[in-house]
């Protein structure tokens, strides 16, 4: 795993690449916030799709929703760029179309505008 802390005008974005899945259940989530957290300071996450596991984009799951949950309980606020034009699931569309108007967490398809998203919000 590699971290790439940016700053830009106070705030820390930490852009989390890696060649393995990070998040594959609740717990992996909570260590991966924690540890970006520990040594960047930084609660604002940038990670490739590529990173999370395809179960975390079944919602029947529930993976999504315990995770978010977590990354609110601790203020971490998290982007995941990517391509999702290829799930046809009503729901998850519905899902990520709800997230991307709030301010905690995005969906969106590449790491410029991942970052972008996390810097407005602040």
């Amino acid at each position: 795993m590699n971290i790439e802390h940016l700053k830009d005008n106070g705030t820390d974005v930490a852009v989390v690449s890696s060649n393995e899945r990070l998040i594959t259940d609740t717990q992996s989530a909570l260590d991966l916030a924690m540890t970006v957290k520990y040594e960047t300071g930084a609660s604002n996450i940038v990670i490739d799709k590529k990173a999370v596991c395809e179960d975390f984009f079944i919602l029947s799951t529930g993976m999504a929703g315990e995770i978010l949950q977590k990354f609110m309980n601790y203020h971490v606020k998290i982007a995941v760029f990517g391509d999702y034009s290829g799930y046809t699931s009503k729901p998850l569309k519905d899902f990520i179309y709800e997230s991307n108007k709030g301010h905690n967490f995005f969906f969106v398809s590449d790491k410029e505008e991942a970052i972008q998203k996390l810097l407005e919000t602040q």
